[in-house]
């Protein structure tokens, strides 16, 4: 008597671990070709294994935990995982050296004001750096790595942002929220509206 309810309470914790399994591999994206024109419309963390790769094994139920937690916290950024050895080009892209490899991409490109304006329509809240090397921008992307799993981060010229952005000086971070735009320089001045700035 003893025995099956042993063996009964073993299958049950099997089922429950394997649903648990099930469950939390479905926060992480099976990445395959379509990601590489897929990926700039959102923010992803990605893992590039290897199928024999020991290492790699070890990971994924991590990873899968990594998923769920992003999910759990309302993080914008994506969890995906990619056979780095059949998707070599994309992975090469990340540059790929070695097996596992994580990549985030941090700030997505701007490259016209349709996309601006795609981002502005599809975001509440994000940011945009304007300007080339500096070290403004080298604070840009320590903030946007501490801050990425809370808002999204961008990078554009001064020809994409709208024409109702003043800009006095470049290198500049611009913070767009709702119907507001702000601009920082070591501190926020803000716009009352975008329309009237």
């Amino acid at each position: 008597m003893a025995a099956g309810t042993l063996g009964a309470g073993l299958r049950l914790c099997a089922t429950v671990f394997l649903l648990d399994m099930a469950f939390s591999k479905g926060f992480v994206q099976d990445l395959d070709e379509s990601f590489k024109d897929n990926r700039k419309d959102d923010i992803w963390l990605v893992d590039f294994y290897a199928p024999w790769c020991g290492h790699c094994k070890k990971l994924e139920p991590i990873w899968n935990e990594v998923g769920l937690e992003m999910k759990s916290i309302g993080s914008p950024v994506k969890v995906g995982k990619m056979d780095a050895t059949s998707y070599s080009s994309i992975a090469s892209e990340f540059g790929v050296r070695g097996y596992p490899t994580i990549k985030l991409a941090l700030i997505r490109p701007l490259p016209s004001q349709q996309m601006f304006e795609h981002v502005q329509k599809r975001h509440r809240v994000f940011f945009v750096y304007i300007g080339g090397e500096s070290p403004l921008k080298e604070k840009y992307i320590d903030a946007a790595s501490e801050l990425i799993v809370y808002t999204y981060f961008f990078s554009a010229s001064e020809e994409v942002v709208p024409e109702y952005v003043t800009l006095k000086e470049m290198p500049a971070v611009l913070v767009f929220k709702d119907e507001t735009y702000f601009i920082y320089d070591g501190k926020f001045q803000s716009c009352n509206s975008c329309k009237t700035c």
